[in-house]
């Protein structure tokens, strides 16, 4: 088998078994990194957000608006320009974020769970290469352009 196809097939079932431990928060894989992004830069503007990830604002507000009824992240008018809101976390939403990573790092665990750690050390060095030069933005899934 190729290259190519082990990539996808892995990233298709990583990515499946990720929304299935993430589900047990109530949280879907976009709203996940979309808490890790307001999380990481505090203060951005959903314009902002919306270009980072590679999708359509008004996109980006449904995400935003379920995450903000449900009091995990909030809208602040933004100092230099009052039409911009800026996203930042709830003292709930910080509460989240440590779950997520926790259930983040399990998957991770579990996923890489035939390797030794130098292994996975070599494996992430070597996907972090290729994402590179494909690329990728790091950290951003893909998938977003897809929403």
């Amino acid at each position: 088998m190729t290259a190519a196809f082990l990539l996808s097939q892995l990233g298709v079932h990583a990515a499946a078994a990720f929304g299935e431990r993430i589900a047990a928060l109530d949280l879907t894989p976009p709203q996940t990194g979309l808490i890790r992004l307001v999380a990481a830069e505090p203060g951005l503007s959903q314009q902002a957000i919306a270009a980072r990830l590679g999708m359509p604002a008004s996109r980006l507000v449904a995400l935003v608006d379920g995450l903000d009824e449900r009091g995990i992240v909030e809208r602040r008018r933004n100092p230099e320009d009052r039409r911009l809101h800026a996203l930042h976390l709830t003292e709930a939403g910080g509460e989240l974020l440590a779950r997520i990573a926790a259930v983040g790092r399990e998957h991770d665990e579990a996923i890489t769970a035939a390797l030794d750690p130098g292994e996975r050390k070599v494996l992430r060095d070597l996907l972090e290469r290729i994402a590179e030069q494909q690329g990728l933005t790091p950290g951003v899934h893909p998938g977003y352009r897809r929403l």
